[in-house]
This record gives structure tokens, C-alpha cells and sequence, in this order.
């Protein structure tokens, strides 16, 4: 008996699916767009020096580092937002003068929550011994709710499109939604620097950078699939 109540039950089943392909259908696609101002950044700067023996490479290196971390940390910025992500002491041999050279690098990440310190936070690391800036990925920190907006304002749109094209059909109503294809994307502004010298070339004030942060774009793109009745 229960045999037949399974069979009866996925033939029942079969047949609503089928039923439902059959119907017809609007396939149509929503897009939202938010655009924010970056109130974070994520700054990678590193320390590079390089010389003729390895342990003097080092150990210059790892004092400029230390300077680099103190100074970081009276910045205000806690042990969590910053850290290492590279390091790297390295050979390389020239066969014209037949000497080796010894490179050393170390990369630090800093998340500054607070871009006002931004300009300071620079110079300062410039004169504790940074001379290279790899990047600088400006952020929001109110990132998941914007990007929720930005789907609703995708489906939002979907909707009225298929809306429409409804209103021009006769007979035919806007019914459920049969599936949702999303897919989200955020653009991070980024300001990309080489090396710099920690003090200006005549011995005098130390560089300003200057901050262009732009805007993030978070988009989201959806295509949905609705009944038409």
C-alpha cells in the first residue's frame, strides 16, 4: 500500500512539474548600482635594503621594521589591523665582478579604519624607514549593507521591466518567481605607488602624498525568471 502511495504521489508530482514548464514564461534581467565614499583603506608598504653581506642586509632590515612597527602602533592603529605578510632575504651573484649581493624585504598590511590619519600615518612611516608603498585599497566599512541594497535595487528592477512587457500583453498577468541568478561585484578604488625616498632629495621637509580616494562601485546583477498567467 505504501508502494502505491509513493508511485501515486512522484506520478502527481511529475505531472504539476510538467504542467508548470509548460507554462510560459519572461525571462528578464535587473541591475543596481550604489556608489560609496571609502571610509577605510588598506595600505601595504614594505622595507627593502640590500648589500654586500647577508647578516648586515638583516639585521639594517629588521631595525627599520622595528622602527616601521613602533611607529605604526603610535599611529594609534591596534595590533589586529596590521601585519606582516612578507618576508624575504635573498642571494643573487654577479658573474662580471664575481660578488654576491644580499636583498632583504619585509611587507607589512595596515587597515587604517580612520583615513583622516592617512596623510601623518604616511609620513610618518617614511621617516621610521618605509621605502616602498605597494599599494593602497581604499574600502567601506558599511560594505554588506550596501551591497544587500544593491540586490534589492537589482530585483526591484527586474520586477518592473517584467512589468513592462506585461502591460503590453493581453491577457497575461505577472505570476510567481520560478528562480533567481545573482551575481554580485564591488570595484575597490586603488592607488597604486612605487618607491619613494623618505626625505626629499635636497634634505629638506619630508614628501605629502596626496589622496584622490574615488568612489566604490558595488553592482549587482540579476536574472530572473517569472510566470506568466
Amino acid at each position: 500500500m505504501k508502494k502505491v502511495i509513493l508511485i501515486l504521489a512522484l506520478f502527481t508530482a511529475t505531472i504539476m512539474q510538467a504542467q508548470e514548464v509548460k507554462q510560459s514564461q519572461i525571462h528578464v534581467s535587473g541591475e543596481g548600482k550604489i556608489k560609496v565614499i571609502p571610509d577605510e583603506a588598506i595600505i601595504r608598504v614594505a622595507v627593502e635594503n640590500s648589500g654586500k653581506v647577508a647578516a648586515d642586509v638583516k639585521k639594517k632590515n629588521d631595525e627599520a621594521i622595528d622602527k616601521v612597527l613602533k611607529t605604526i602602533k603610535e599611529n594609534g592603529i591596534q595590533a589586529k589591523d596590521f601585519k606582516t605578510e612578507y618576508v624575504n632575504l635573498s642571494n643573487t651573484y654577479d658573474y662580471e665582478t664575481k660578488k654576491h649581493n644580499y636583498n632583504a624585504i619585509q611587507t607589512i598590511s595596515i587597515h587604517l579604519k580612520d583615513l583622516k590619519k592617512y596623510e601623518n600615518l604616511m609620513m610618518d612611516l617614511m621617516n621610521a624607514g618605509v621605502n616602498q608603498i605597494q599599494g593602497v585599497s581604499f574600502m567601506s566599512s558599511k560594505i554588506k549593507e550596501h551591497e544587500k541594497q544593491a540586490r534589492k535595487n537589482a530585483l526591484l528592477d527586474a520586477k518592473q521591466k517584467a512589468l513592462d512587457y506585461v502591460e503590453v500583453l493581453e491577457h497575461q498577468k505577472l505570476g510567481k518567481v520560478l528562480s533567481i541568478n545573482d551575481n554580485s561585484n564591488r570595484y575597490y578604488p586603488e592607488a597604486m605607488m612605487s618607491s619613494f625616498k623618505s626625505v626629499a632629495a635636497d634634505g629638506g621637509a619630508p614628501m605629502r602624498e596626496t589622496l584622490a580616494i574615488g568612489e566604490i562601485e558595488i553592482s549587482s546583477t540579476v536574472a530572473v525568471i517569472f510566470i506568466l498567467e
